[in-house]
């Protein structure tokens, strides 16, 4: 063990925490009794029917196999494969990030470089950052009327709010000489922009999108919740309704999954715009 790398310990652990977790897990839920003969009452009042309980880890497993299967089958508008449902879901989040990153980044570039700008702004920055991106659900629905643009505007919303600090923050901390310097060789606003204060503060606009992608896909799951139709966060409160604790637990490990790729990108990308002096 001690000639592995510090990588593969660390997986291997994790593999061993893992599997003991299950263990654990699957011995901890008891195994159900078999519903007996019912009376005509009983099948009336459904009394004597199994009460839903939290499933052993066997059962999830083979949900997510039956899931996984067929990921991308329409049985009509409230059964649709977890595929399907997942990418209405990523398609709200990467419309209203986007949508955010375009107005956070210029606007970051310009209260970064502009002490005036910062002053003026920063008022309303620091009212608005703090509001809960769900409490502007209701509004949303009354003027936009659409729920799925209202979505996407609450995904814009807690997007904006990362990305547009680290962009100002990574702007802001450029080093002065090298401005100078590109001032000196009588570069205009734009070009000093793009060639000296882009790829010095990158990484750290970066890690603010990064931020931003993790916000925007916790806010999307319970968003879908309150305004129903499709995506992951619907398929979670339809499968409660049906009291299908089997398919809320696969589910949430599916947005687990999701939301952990998309962090990978975004950590793969941080690699590529490290800068060195």
């Amino acid at each position: 063990m001690n000639g592995l790398s510090v990588n593969k310990r660390a997986a291997i652990l994790s593999l061993v925490l893992l599997i003991v977790g299950l263990l654990i897990w699957e011995a901890a839920i008891p195994g159900q009794k078999p519903v007996g003969e019912l009376t005509e009452y009983e099948r009336l009042t459904g009394g004597a029917s199994q009460k839903a309980g939290v499933p052993p880890p066997s059962q999830v497993f083979e949900k997510a196999w039956e899931q996984l299967s067929d990921p991308f089958y329409d049985a009509g508008p409230n059964d649709k494969g977890i595929g399907i449902q997942i990418g209405y879901s990523i398609y709200r989040v990467l419309s209203g990030y986007f949508l955010a990153a375009l107005v956070a980044i210029p606007l970051g570039f310009l209260i970064g470089m502009s002490p005036v700008a910062y002053k003026a702004l920063n008022p309303f920055i620091q009212v608005l950052r703090p509001i809960s991106p769900l409490a502007w659900m209701p509004l949303a629905l009354f003027i936009i009327q659409d729920s799925e643009q209202s979505a996407i505007f609450v995904i814009f919303i807690c997007s904006i709010w990362p990305m547009l600090i680290n962009t100002a923050f990574g702007v802001a901390g450029v080093r002065k000489d090298w401005v100078n310097v590109a001032r000196t060789h009588e570069l205009g606003a734009l070009r000093t922009a793009f060639m000296v204060i882009l790829p010095a503060a990158a990484p750290t606009i970066v890690t603010g999108m990064r931020i931003s992608i993790g916000i925007a896909w916790l806010v999307i799951v319970a968003a879908e919740m309150l305004v129903g139709g499709t995506g992951i966060g619907y398929y979670v409160w339809n499968e409660w309704n049906n009291l299908d604790l089997t398919s809320v637990i696969f589910s949430i490990l599916m947005i687990g999954v999701v939301g952990m790729a998309l962090d990978a990108m975004f950590g793969v990308l941080q690699r590529f715009v490290v800068y060195t002096e």
